[in-house]
């Protein structure tokens, strides 16, 4: 049986831009992250990927455009031997209140029912706090990665108890310098 994994975008997978990544000549593979969704996918984990592209909302691209930039994604993947179980995105604003935008946990849900995997098995990996809080709603294990945001996540002290011995959902996410990391370490306790 096969475990889920999935991966945001923006910060995790390609390089981000607070300007938004607005088309395929704009979108960059963080050195290493393809590779990793290969080796996941070769060590019989369904990956899956789940993005805010609220630039679709503000206008800044087009449904064309994102497609050529999963294209672009879904190619670099198949061509390291690997294979992407979906690409999933919320098109909409802060201001739509849908129920799909992370930190709220629709669009994983959604994976979960697709892939029919269970939640506690399931892995999310995100660069930003909000990646976190989806996979913590939905019932599965998260982990920060310090590309994209994650440092400057890691920065704002979220993932620290407030109170010395306060125990808190978001501290139990490990935090890794990259996919590449998280996908090595992941790797080795499923062979151990």
């Amino acid at each position: 049986m096969s475990k889920l994994i999935i991966l945001d975008r923006d910060g995790v997978i390609n390089e981000d831009s607070d300007h938004y990544i607005r088309s395929a000549e704009d979108w960059h593979p963080i050195p290493g992250s393809i590779e990793a969704i290969a080796q996941l996918s070769k060590a019989n984990y369904q990956i899956a990927v789940a993005t805010n592209q609220s630039g679709l909302a503000r206008g800044y691209f087009q449904h064309e455009d994102l497609e050529a930039m999963h294209q672009k994604l879904t190619q670099l993947v198949e061509q390291q031997g690997g294979k992407l179980a979906g690409i999933y995105f919320c098109p909409h604003g802060p201001d739509d209140h849908c129920d799909c935008r992370k930190p709220k946990p629709g669009m994983i849900i959604q994976i979960l029912k697709d892939l029919q995997q269970p939640a506690e098995t399931t892995w999310v990996v995100g660069d930003s706090l909000r990646d976190l809080q989806a996979g913590l709603q939905a019932g599965c294990k998260t982990a920060l990665v310090k590309t994209g945001k994650g440092q400057r996540t890691l920065d704002t002290g979220a993932l620290k108890p407030s109170e010395p011995d306060s125990s808190h959902e978001l501290n139990n996410s490990p935090v890794f310098s990259n996919l590449k990391a998280f996908t090595a370490a992941l790797l080795k306790e499923g062979s151990e």
